[in-house]
This record gives C-alpha cells, sequence and structure tokens, in this order.
C-alpha cells in the first residue's frame, strides 16, 4: 500500500454525515480491510503510524496527556489528507482537535481488528515507525521537528523497496 492509497481508503470509508469519535470510519475501515489480503491491513498500519509519527511534535503536544495527544492525533488523519497536510504545515490548525479535545481513538485499533478477521489470531503490532505520544524524538527536539517533506520521500522510498522486496502491493 502506498501513501496515495492509505489516503483514499480513508477517503472513500468516511462517512457523509456526522462522525463523532470517527467510529463510524473505524468500522467502515475494518470491514474493508478484513475483505483484503493480510499485506493490506499490514501495509494500512505502517501508513497509520507514519501519519501519527509526523504529527507527534512538540508544538501540537505540549500540554496534553500521552493519550489525548495520540487521539487527537488520529481525529487529525480520521480528517482526512488534507486537514493532515494543513496541520503539519501549519501548527495553528491542530489547536481546535486539542481545545476541544476530538479524539478518534476508534481508528488506531482499526488494523488490529481487520488483521483478527483476516488471520484469526490476535497481531502483535510492531510498526517501522511508532505512533505512541512522544516517541518522535526529533518532532519534540527543542528546535523543532525533523521530518519534513524530505523524511516522507525517504517513507516513500522505503515503501516501495519493501514493497519489490516482499511483492506486497496493492492498489485500488
Amino acid at each position: 500500500m502506498n501513501e496515495d492509497t492509505f489516503w483514499k481508503l480513508i477517503e472513500d470509508c468516511r462517512p457523509i454525515g456526522p462522525d463523532p469519535d470517527a467510529e463510524q470510519l473505524a468500522a467502515a475501515l475494518t470491514e474493508h480491510l478484513a475483505r483484503s489480503p493480510v499485506f493490506v491491513v499490514t501495509g494500512f498500519a505502517e501508513h497509520l503510524a507514519w501519519a501519527l509519527y509526523r504529527l507527534d511534535r512538540k508544538e501540537l503536544g505540549q500540554g496534553l496527556s500521552g493519550d489525548a495527544f495520540l487521539y487527537t492525533r488520529c481525529a487529525v488523519v480520521a480528517a482526512g489528507r488534507e486537514i493532515f497536510e494543513s496541520v503539519l504545515r501549519d501548527p495553528g490548525i491542530f489547536a481546535p482537535f486539542a481545545t476541544n479535545l476530538i479524539w478518534a481513538e476508534s481508528l488506531l485499533y482499526t488494523p488490529d481488528h481487520a488483521y483478527e478477521r483476516v488471520t484469526g489470531e490476535e497481531w502483535d503490532r510492531n510498526t517501522r515507525y511508532s505512533y505512541e505520544s512522544y516517541s518522535n524524538t526529533g518532532g519534540w527536539a527543542r528546535d523543532g521537528p525533523t521530518v519534513d517533506s524530505q523524511g516522507s520521500q525517504r517513507h516513500a522510498d522505503r515503501t516501495r523497496d519493501a514493497e519489490r522486496l516482499t511483492g506486497d502491493s496493492w492498489s485500488m
């Protein structure tokens, strides 16, 4: 799964009406992923972790508990690529998510639920990037985040290399 496919899947599964806490989005994503090969589920988990890792920055998380910051970052991802990229460019866009405690905790567990449905086994998820709050040491460095568009390109290159080595790729 590449980054464009990840964001398209989120967009395609997002409900039309209100979805507090992204419960409907998480359910739709789980259903879609549960009908997919396991490499699609693990690819989704990798891209979700990468997105959450990129949002794990001091200027966004200061003053929030670890869980509140994690679930709020999930809400930014659930809001879609445009909002996600806007928050990366302008941290002020994150403020309403944090101030109003807009959470999407259920999105975090989507790949785990889908994996269990596909394999019949519980998943001990271990992604390349940690989604846990405060794990992006570059994002919490005194001088600000070190993951930028070049970091995104390096991630895309590693993903493409991994797909080439394993034969695991998927497009909609």
